[in-house]
């Protein structure tokens, strides 16, 4: 398997001074595409902490999902 993807949502976000943390968890519904990912992984949640600066900071919004893709990464003494 190459890669895993899952679904979530922003539930709310935090600011603080130089920062936004964002907190979301995994989408739930008995509907369409989210009942798909909702039996694949029916609970979890994250939490992202970033810099007010990057332009990351302003990508997310309350009540919008996304998509959240894992792929193994090198070890960190390694190039991509």
């Amino acid at each position: 398997m190459e890669k895993v993807r899952a679904k979530f949502s922003v539930n709310y976000i935090e600011e603080f001074p130089g920062q936004k943390t964002i907190h979301g968890n995994a989408v739930y519904s008995d509907k369409g595409e989210n009942k798909d990912f909702a039996e694949a992984t029916p609970c979890g949640k994250f939490e992202l902490s970033i810099d007010k600066s990057r332009p990351a900071a302003d990508f997310f919004e309350v009540g919008k999902e996304y998509y959240l893709d894992f792929k193994e990464a090198p070890a960190s003494d390694e190039k991509p």
